[in-house]
């Protein structure tokens, strides 16, 4: 099949493609960025877990008075 395609309509897709080729890299950089935030917070609740138990074991084994 062969399609004639007016300038008007080629800079319009040409436009297009690039405005969705610029929103992909930013959803990837936004990906990025929400993927090192959840990295870190599993980290921090993985420490607070750990905190948590510590201190639960304090009190359930207080050290001897002299």
């Amino acid at each position: 099949m062969q399609a004639e395609w007016t300038e008007e309509a080629i800079q319009r897709i040409t436009t297009e493609n690039t405005t969705l080729k610029q929103r992909v890299r930013q959803l990837t950089a936004d990906n990025r960025t929400l993927d090192e935030r959840l990295k870190a917070a599993r980290s921090n609740i993985r420490f607070q877990d750990r905190r948590v138990a510590d201190l639960e074991a304090q009190l359930l084994d207080p050290p001897a008075e002299k």
